[in-house]
């Protein structure tokens, strides 16, 4: 009797996946469907809406990896990053206002793009690359970090200036919408009857 021998499996098994993640960055996972990059570890998030965050990159320039999800996007910034973000966005006067933008550290995770080149697998809106990580040194050199603590100003901006942009391209969403929904639902305007 012939033995059966299984087909290759493809790379963009949930298994490969999470061995690419270790093997090729460094970067602990958990889960396999879908694979999961833990928060706190080798990266913090900053997390916004892709609109603002399409808008934020327009303005700074470089970054480090960049994910998109949905209409999410994931802004990936140096550990103990998300600590500092309430502290300067009140520093930088958006303390107290609405922003849909958020940060993930210490025992947070993101859903883990597909590694770069492999394909896409999942639904519509299934994480993706926008800017990769390069090889495990790049990756970790690229993450905005307070000036002095780890950003070497080199390959990517300043936390403050990261924090700055996305806050303020959050704020101009969030005044687009208002401005569509007004006008979306002010009433008809009755012409003035002339006798």
């Amino acid at each position: 009797m012939a033995s059966v021998v299984p087909p290759p499996r493809s790379p963009s098994g949930s298994e490969d996946r999470a061995r690419w993640y270790v093997r090729e960055l460094g970067w602990a996972t958990a889960g396999t469907s879908p694979v999961l990059l833990p928060t706190g570890l080798r990266f913090d998030v900053l997390e916004l809406p892709a609109a603002a965050g399409h808008a934020a990159l327009r303005r700074i320039g470089r970054t480090g990896p960049v994910a998109v999800a949905g209409q999410r996007m994931r802004l990936l910034v140096a550990p103990g990053g998300a600590d500092e973000v309430p502290g300067l966005l009140d520093w930088l006067e958006w303390g107290g206002i609405d922003l849909d933008l958020s940060a993930v550290g210490a025992g947070g995770h993101i859903t883990a793009p597909a590694p770069p080149g492999w394909a896409t697998t999942g639904s519509p809106g299934a994480a993706v690359w926008l800017r990769p990580p390069g090889t495990r040194q790049e990756a970790e050199r690229s993450l905005p970090a307070l000036g002095g603590l780890g950003s070497s100003g080199g390959d990517a901006p300043d936390l403050v200036r990261l924090v700055d942009a996305a806050a303020t391209e959050c704020h101009r969403a969030r005044l687009a919408r208002a401005r569509t929904h007004r006008w979306a639902h002010r009433p008809t305007v009755q012409p003035l009857a002339c006798s």
